[in-house]
C-alpha cells in the first residue's frame, strides 16, 4: 500500500485510493471495526498502520499539489521591464482643500478660526443677530426647526455671537462650519458650508472691509487685478449692508458674498458698547467659491463621491 501511494501522480487517483481505504466501505475501515477482536499487540500494530497510511496520503497530496503548481509556473513568464500598474492614491476632498486654503489666507490676515455647535438655540441663531421673533428677515431662511425649539443653524454668524460673548473685543475672527436650509438645486444644497468673518475694534471702517475682501479674493483666485462691484443690500445684523460681485470670465458679474458694518444692536446684545467699538462682518459659502475655482456648475457634484469625477477634475 505504501509503495502504491508513492507511485500515484494525480490527485484524482490519490482520492480514489483514499476512499477505497478509509471510506465507509474501505479496507482499513473494515479492519478497524474488527479491532475489538484483536489482542493488545495486534491493536497497537493496526493503529500504527492506520496512522502511517493517513500521513502518507497527506504527504503525497502535498507533493502532487506542489508539482502541479510548479508545472503551471514554469509555463508563465514575467517581464520585469514592464511598468507597474498605476497606483490610485486617495486625496483630500476638494471642499477640504478649498477650506484649508481659505483658512490659511484669512489667518495670514490676522483672523483666528472659531467653530460652534450645529444645533443652535434661537438666541444665537436669530435674536442676538437682530432678528427677533416678529422680524420679517426670518422668512428669508427656510429653517429646520427641532421639537424643543432649537434649530439646525442657518448661518455661521451664530459663531460670531458666541465668540464675542466668550472673548469680548477687540476681536478678529472667522467661523466655519456646516449650515442647513430647506433648499436643493444645482446651486443650493440643504447642507452647505459657510465662513463668516468678523473684525471689531475702534475706528474700523467700510474701507477696511472692502480692502480685506479684495485681498482675500485676489489670493484665493490667484488674480492680480480683482474687479469688484459693491451693491447696497439688506441683512438684519449689519448696517449698512452690501453685496459683493466679482467680475469673472467673459466679463460676467458673479455674486460672491454678503457683508457690512456690524449693526449696533448686535454689539449691544453681546455686551459691547457701539459708541466705542465698531467693525465689519462678511460671509460666504466656501462651496460656491470652490465651484468657481474648480469650474463646476452643480454643487451636488461635491457630494456624489464619484472617483471618476475626482480624477477628471484633477484634485
Amino acid at each position: 500500500m505504501q509503495e502504491q501511494i508513492k507511485n500515484i501522480n494525480t490527485l484524482e487517483e490519490l482520492q480514489a485510493l483514499y476512499t477505497a481505504t478509509f471510506g465507509k466501505n474501505g479496507t482499513m475501515t473494515a479492519r478497524l471495526k474488527e479491532m475489538k477482536n484483536l489482542d493488545n499487540d495486534a491493536r497497537a500494530a493496526l493503529n500504527l498502520e492506520n496512522q502511517t497510511l493517513r500521513e502518507l496520503f497527506k504527504t503525497r497530496q502535498t507533493e502532487i499539489e506542489n508539482a502541479v503548481l510548479m508545472a503551471s509556473l514554469s509555463k508563465q513568464k514575467l517581464d520585469m521591464s514592464l511598468n507597474p500598474m498605476p497606483e490610485n492614491r486617495g486625496t483630500l476632498h476638494p471642499l477640504t482643500q478649498s477650506l484649508t486654503e481659505i483658512a490659511s489666507i484669512l489667518e495670514s490676515f490676522g483672523y483666528t478660526m472659531y467653530t460652534g455647535p450645529q444645533v443652535e438655540d434661537d438666541w444665537h441663531n436669530f435674536t442676538a443677530l437682530n432678528t427677533p421673533a416678529h422680524h420679517p428677515a426670518r422668512d428669508m431662511q427656510d429653517t429646520f426647526f427641532l421639537p424643543n425649539g432649537n434649530v439646525l443653524r442657518t448661518q455661521t454668524s451664530a459663531i460670531q455671537i458666541r465668540a464675542m460673548e466668550r472673548d469680548g473685543v477687540p476681536i478678529k475672527m472667522f467661523g466655519i462650519g456646516s449650515t442647513y436650509r430647506k433648499e436643493m438645486d444645482a446651486t443650493h444644497s440643504p447642507m452647505f458650508h459657510q465662513i463668516e468673518g468678523l473684525y471689531i475694534n475702534k475706528n474700523i471702517t467700510m474701507s477696511d472691509l472692502v480692502a480685506d475682501i479684495r485681498a482675500f479674493l485676489s489670493r484665493f483666485f490667484e488674480m492680480d487685478n480683482v474687479e469688484l462691484r459693491i451693491r447696497p443690500s439688506y441683512f438684519p445684523f449689519t448696517d449698512p449692508s452690501i453685496e459683493v460681485d466679482l467680475k469673472w470670465q467673459g466679463g460676467k458679474w458673479l455674486e460672491i458674498m454678503g457683508a457690512g458694518m456690524v449693526h449696533p444692536n448686535v454689539l449691544r446684545n453681546c455686551g459691547i458698547d457701539p459708541n466705542v467699538y465698531q467693525g465689519f462682518a462678511f460671509g460666504f459659502g466656501w462651496d460656491r467659491l470652490a465651484m468657481l475655482k474648480y469650474g463646476l456648475n452643480d454643487i451636488r457634484q461635491f457630494y456624489d463621491n464619484d472617483v471618476r469625477w475626482l480624477s477628471h477634475t484633477g484634485f
